[in-house]
């Protein structure tokens, strides 16, 4: 068995990654790679030329280096896409789009507007005005937002920033900002930051509330672990996977509120179009007139996107996405001459642009108005998946391809958006859990020894979507049952091998990978003060809120006022009936405990930046009270476990119980302390 391989000076965030290579590809699966070369029109050389057109310059050895020399970024990991025929273990449409993604540097897109593409998975886009820098998006992480400045500058006047705009709230297109500008530059109105309106609050919801699944889920998606090579990832469809760096965010002192505003900054007109509800919550449209540019951000690509990814999101609007799309042809494609955007490579020419405009458009249209046709008719989700096809000429349309997103699972997500998880089904009410479904499925099938057996000769037959399906089941009925796990292992394997979407072979080879070698030990959670700066004091309680034992609060009632010096706002907090709520503007008039401090003291405290004894020594936490009472309302919060298995179950309640009262042990042994400590000093010596 192989063994994980830790890169210390990988500088990414997740400390091990995976360096064992998988099987070799099938027959089978070989044979279904190779038919994909008749089916799709690789003779079209368009994308290839599209990609390189207006190049200037790039990195020397594709690299990307933290101050302390780790690397962040490396392309030279990529070598292997020098070859223009997949390898049997690669779907030839994705081994394409990987090479598409590898073609990095500085790059002209017209007059005034330049690109930074493939230094990150996304785009950052410089637009020259009068007397500085307008930038649009500001890539992951500071390490490559700063080496795609540095790159630009190597070309262009060294004019200095004055406006940044955020196209939407996803990390890969803000997270590098203090590499380009300072807060301080921002407080003192020398930088303006653009966002749609929402932008703080679905940056701050998708990053907090279900943080943690989705940070976890996240190496599915983007395979950030996996080994790169043939066997392993090759890419995330909108371009490589960062791999580490820092993430930040500066708030936004503009908001785009109207559904088209205009606007000029340093000479420059830009027409912008909210498109709220599409690829993210919070996103809009620029459209330069001058240079009769349209910039459509992540709303129009070169592959068909997710419509809900498989990290989780909220479900997205395909209805609204294609009349924001179809709003943005009719109001600027007619007379545009280049359409560009966050990710991939713009296309020039009006016939062309429109040509896309409406593929683009008609891909979201189709799936929506077809899943709901069919779910009227009394299909359910799985069904419709199955039976919906595109038309020829989206078929063969490579910016539609599901090279990120993909046809089964975004008309899955339409079914959810419209009609939830429920099939209507009475038999699908009320189902066993996975591990106790399970069970009962491998004891009726004649167990596991009889699954086994079947289930290698349909591996065999090259029925691995079967043998996943029933493996999966052994694997929670019998999560230590080492032939399962290998054959379910394989099974995946040959899945990905044969996925064009990305992401679904990233996911498959990742399962892979954790059955054979389990999860990666060390999966921290990303923890960016920028991010949690962003939260104001109701989104810290909501994130207190969710982490409630409500067994061990059973019972108990609490009731604490807080109150926030730097804010002079008031918070009610009260935990009964195993639910905790909050209330700003109010305050109880015989509370247990009455907290004074600052929301950053606050933020510390949560983030483990600041120890509570020492904020408190220290004069920043002042209480009033009982503090036992604050004592024992943090000991009834669970910690959260950053690393849950995914394709095995989760440990038994027995062993989770076990797990949260060591945890607890270690709270009740510091509560002591502290409470002895109130009782000899209540004032905390101040």
């Amino acid at each position: 068995m192989a063994t994980l391989d830790h890169h210390e000076n990988c500088g990414c965030p997740h400390a091990e990654r995976y360096t064992a290579v998988g099987l070799s590809a099938s027959t089978k699966t070989g044979s279904s790679n190779q038919e994909w070369i008749t089916k799709l029109p690789f003779s079209d050389t368009r994308d290839f030329k599209n990609a390189t057109r207006g190049f200037l310059g790039t990195l020397e050895d594709g690299i990307i280096r933290q101050e302390n020399g780790a690397v962040v970024w490396d392309l030279g990991e990529y070598g292997f896409l020098s070859d223009e025929t997949a390898p049997d273990t690669v779907n030839p449409s994705l081994w394409r789009q990987a090479r598409l993604n590898r073609i990095n540097g500085l790059f002209q897109v017209v007059d005034r507007i330049y690109q930074v593409r493939g230094l990150d998975i996304a785009n950052i886009t410089f637009i020259e005005g009068d007397t500085g820098l307008i930038i649009i998006d500001a890539l992951t992480t500071v390490e490559s937002a700063k080496a795609a400045l540095e790159l630009y500058y190597r070309y262009r006047p060294r004019k200095p920033i004055n406006t940044i705009i955020y196209t939407h709230s996803h990390a890969d297109h803000f997270g590098g900002v203090r590499g380009l500008v300072s807060e301080e530059q921002v407080r003192s109105g020398e930088v303006r930051i653009v966002a749609p309106a929402g932008f703080v609050e679905e940056t701050v919801s998708e990053n907090v509330l279900a943080g943690p699944a989705m940070a976890r889920r996240s190496l599915y998606q983007f395979g950030q672990v996996l080994p790169i090579g043939p066997k392993g990832t090759i890419d995330a469809g909108l371009g490589k996977a960062s791999r580490g760096g820092i993430i930040s965010l500066i708030a936004p002192t503009q908001l785009i509120a109207e559904e088209l505003e205009t606007h000029s900054f340093d000479g420059v007109e830009i027409v912008f179009q909210l498109t709220p509800e599409t690829e993210a919550p919070a996103e809009l449209h620029l459209y330069l007139p001058q240079w009769k540019a349209l910039n459509l951000a992540e709303n129009a690509t070169h592959t068909q996107h997710n419509l809900l990814p498989l990290r989780g999101a909220k479900v997205r609007d395909a209805k609204a996405w294609a009349e924001y799309l179809n709003a943005a042809l009719e109001k600027f494609g007619r007379e545009a001459e280049v359409v560009f955007a966050q990710h991939h490579w713009p296309i020039w020419e009006n016939g062309n642009i429109v040509d896309y405009l409406g593929k683009q458009r008609d891909i979201y249209k189709h799936l929506h108005d077809q899943t709901l046709k069919l779910a009227n008719q009394g299909y359910t989700a799985p069904e419709i998946a199955e039976i919906i096809t595109l038309p020829e000429e989206l078929e063969q349309e490579w910016s539609v391809r599901g090279l990120y997103g993909a046809v089964k699972h975004n008309v899955k997500a339409i079914y959810q958006r419209y009609l939830g998880w429920y099939d209507g089904n009475p038999a699908n009410l009320d189902p066993l859990t996975p591990t106790d479904s399970a069970r009962k499925w491998i004891d009726y099938a004649g167990g596991s020894v009889a699954v086994l057996q079947r289930a290698a000769k349909d591996y065999e037959l090259g029925e691995y979507r079967w043998v996943a399906e029933v493996l999966g089941k052994l694997v929670y009925a019998e999560p230590h049952n080492q032939e399962a796990l290998e054959l379910l292992a394989s099974a995946f394997e040959q899945l990905g091998y044969q996925s064009e979407s990305a992401t679904w072979r990233n996911a498959y080879l990742q399962g892979a990978n954790e059955l054979r070698r389990g999860q990666p030990a060390q999966l921290p959670l990303a923890k960016s003060f920028d991010l949690q700066r962003a939260l104001d004091a109701g989104n810290l309680f909501d994130a207190l809120a969710i982490r409630l034992n409500a067994g061990r609060a059973a019972g108990k009632r609490i009731t604490i006022n807080w109150y926030f010096t730097d804010l002079e706002q008031d918070h009610l907090l009260t935990l009964e009936r195993s639910t905790i709520n909050h209330i700003a503007g109010y305050r109880a008039d015989k509370p247990d405990a009455t907290v004074r401090l600052s929301q950053d003291a606050f933020r510390a405290l949560l983030l483990k930046e600041s120890d509570f004894m020492r904020s408190w020594r220290a004069g920043l936490i002042k209480i009033k009270g009982n503090p036992l009472k604050l004592v024992e309302f943090f000991s009834l919060l669970d910690e959260v476990d950053p690393s849950f298995p995914i394709v095995t179950p989760r440990p038994s309640i027995q062993q989770e119980a076990s797990t949260q009262r060591h945890l607890r042990s270690l709270a009740s042994g510091i509560a002591e302390k502290l409470a002895s400590v109130f009782r000899s000093d209540p004032d905390g010596g101040n």
